[in-house]
């Protein structure tokens, strides 16, 4: 894994760094330099507008009693795609906009998630919970809808917990004479 995180923070800027020697050589500085204000203010217009239309995605999947799965993952998209954006370099904002732009955000999301899936079934990425066990748990997940409370009831719940949150209020009261 540090392999590759070096290879991507040596390699990108370098080669982000060539390609913007090379096109400003062909067009010149002034319009290279243009070049790139454009796209970083184009692209964060553009991840601001499409970000707050996720929110309201989400706010709406909400409200409906939804999970906004894909709604989360195209927020997480725009947020990486904004910050690409902010980066100087060509092949950055390219990256950028197909995070950002929604008919290439779709596909881009397609497959994120289709990879994420791949790694989870051959046990690369694994969850813990903290908290209460699975059978001392209000909820249970039934046919892939979501979870809905299940009829156990808070007094089944194991009392050997390992912390116990209390809240108190300190009175320093002079005794009477």
């Amino acid at each position: 894994m540090f392999g590759k995180l070096l290879l991507l923070f040596t390699l990108v800027p370098m080669t982000e760094l060539y390609l913007l020697i090379k096109l400003g050589g062909f067009v010149g500085f002034l319009p290279t330099v243009a070049l790139v204000a454009l796209t970083g203010v184009i692209g964060v217009s553009l991840a601001r507008n499409q970000g707050f239309l996720v929110i309201g995605e989400i706010q709406s999947s909400l409200s409906k009693g939804q999970l906004p799965a894909d709604s989360l993952v195209d927020g997480l998209l725009i947020l990486i795609g904004g910050a690409m954006l902010l980066t100087p370099g060509l092949l950055t904002d390219i990256a950028g906009f197909s995070f950002v732009i929604p008919g290439t955000r779709k596909i881009v999301r397609k497959l994120a998630k289709e990879k994420l899936e791949n790694h989870i079934n051959k046990g690369n990425i694994k969850f813990s919970f903290f908290g209460p066990s699975q059978e001392q748990s209000n909820y249970q997940q039934q046919d892939q809808q979501g979870w809905q409370e299940t009829e156990e009831q808070d007094d089944e719940w194991d009392d050997t917990s390992e912390s116990i949150d209390v809240e108190f209020e300190e009175l320093n009261e002079k005794p009477s004479d």
